[in-house]
């Protein structure tokens, strides 16, 4: 199974399980955003989780270094990073983006629960209009499916742990245009 096509499976994975939420982001083909709890609650806060040319062997650059956390002290979000690695350490070697947006949503409360928010000169509305732009081109959505149940989720997520590796003479470049190619054709 070559990892161009298990990038390509986890890809359409996530676009399908998160279609219509507005929580998720694709940043770029291999880069992704989500945010942890509601618009407007003062414990939601975002994560970035990058693929590198050799995920999943190796593990995702998970960040959080969006504006949108400029509230959260920093030791709050190392602690919050590091049991985001120890799912990693857990999930190496599989599709764990999903899995890693998952953990971090059913432990939100637990990760949050040092959390007093720094003072900050931006109020809270203009970073979440900031954040949050409507990237999706609504003429090209489908109808919006049934919510898929956990477990249908799961397995979908499921589908795409395939170990691979990268065809000769591709490089992470051409894999990141490749996929950008076969993703949405929005504005080009």
């Amino acid at each position: 199974m070559h990892l161009i096509h298990f990038f390509q499976m986890e890809l359409e994975a996530l676009r399908s399980i998160y279609e219509g939420d507005e929580s998720f982001r694709e940043l770029s083909p291999v880069s992704f955003q989500y945010r942890i709890g509601e618009n407007g609650d003062p414990k939601a806060f975002l994560i970035e989780v990058s693929w590198t040319e050799t995920y999943p062997q190796t593990p995702p650059i998970i960040s959080m270094n969006a504006f949108f956390n400029n509230t959260i002290s920093s030791a709050v979000k190392e602690s919050i990073l590091a049991k985001l690695q120890e799912a990693v350490e857990a999930n190496l070697g599989t599709a764990m983006t999903y899995t890693l947006f998952e953990y971090a949503k059913d432990n939100k409360e637990q990760f949050m629960e040092n959390h007093h928010p720094v003072n900050s000169a931006t109020s809270i509305s203009n970073i979440l209009s900031v954040e949050t732009p409507n990237v999706v081109p609504s003429s090209k959505k489908k109808d919006k499916k049934e919510q898929l149940t956990k477990a249908q989720k799961r397995k979908l997520a499921d589908k795409t742990d395939h170990k691979g590796e990268l065809p000769r003479g591709w490089n992470w470049v051409d894999v990141v245009k490749h996929l950008s190619k076969s993703g949405t054709k929005d504005d080009e």
